[in-house]
């Protein structure tokens, strides 16, 4: 018999972390739902504007973020010529994303919705905790989890040798 008892699935960090940002991001949505954009489309152009063009895994990379996920985000931003999407200008293989003046505006706009959000999350959860929330999330966001996982976990599974049958 195990001499820890089982974790229960309220323990879980991972399902804790999910449901926080779900919870953020529907209210953020809502405040932004009158600019069109989503909290993860601001993002988006919040990054570019703030941190010029970039390429595609760049951007991923700095919002943490799956490339194919962003790829999937910033589709409607280039459809509605919010963000256009250029050849690199060090490498012409890859692709550079760079905020449009539309994509500017429409920020700019919009921080003002995200800024009524921050107030409002901040007066109901209170700002010291706010930051202090920031903070600690900042340090899981930059943690190395890969060097904590189990080598035996991302060994690909082996294949059990083969009986031998004898046919008498």
């Amino acid at each position: 018999m195990s001499a820890n008892p089982p974790m229960k699935i309220q323990q879980c960090n991972c399902l804790a972390l999910r449901q926080a940002a779900r919870h953020i991001s529907q209210f953020y949505d809502q405040h932004l739902a009158s600019t069109g954009l989503r909290t993860t489309q601001f993002s988006i152009l919040a990054k570019l504007s703030r941190l010029g063009p970039m390429t595609i895994n760049s951007l991923a990379r700095e919002l943490v973020m799956d490339r194919t996920t962003l790829g999937r985000t910033m589709l409607p931003l280039e459809r509605d010529g919010l963000i256009v999407i250029n050849d690199g200008t060090l490498d012409r293989r890859s692709k550079e994303l760079a905020i449009t003046k539309a994509g500017a505006e429409l920020l700019r706009r919009a921080a003002r919705q995200w800024v009524e959000a921050q107030e409002a999350f901040e007066e109901k959860f209170g700002g010291k905790r706010a930051a202090a929330l920031r903070e600690l999330l900042a340090e899981v966001a930059s943690c190395d989890l890969d060097t904590y996982a189990d080598a035996s976990l991302s060994a690909p599974p082996t294949n059990p040798p083969r009986r031998r049958t004898s046919h008498a």
